[in-house]
């Protein structure tokens, strides 16, 4: 399976959707899917039966998966960028880079 541009953790843009131009940071990622949760987007109305934590049950809010090719990086200037990869002089291992000021993605 290919490597993705998206990593948990990441602060990310939507750039295309419903909810473009909300931001946020990324709390799962389904490799398989090719989804990712991102904090506070897509948010959805899930209908919950009453249980432990919520003894009444009703609606909850909660965030929605949305498509990688729909979320960029954003860099540490707040902007976001294309995501390229080279190899760190230390240590020979990839590294994601931003492709627009060149600082490394952690």
């Amino acid at each position: 399976m290919a490597k993705l541009h998206v990593k948990k953790g990441d602060n990310v843009m939507v750039i295309a959707g419903n909810n473009k131009g909300q931001s946020g940071r990324v709390l799962n990622v389904d490799r398989e899917k090719q989804r990712a949760i991102v904090e506070g987007v897509n948010m959805i109305s899930k209908h919950t039966r009453p249980n432990a934590d919520n003894p009444k049950g009703g609606i909850v809010k909660q965030e929605a998966s949305v498509h990688i090719s729909n979320l960029m990086v954003m860099d540490k200037s707040g902007k976001p960028t294309r995501i390229g990869r080279k190899k760190d002089e230390k240590t020979g291992k990839s590294v994601r880079v931003s492709n627009k000021s060149g600082e490394v993605i952690k």
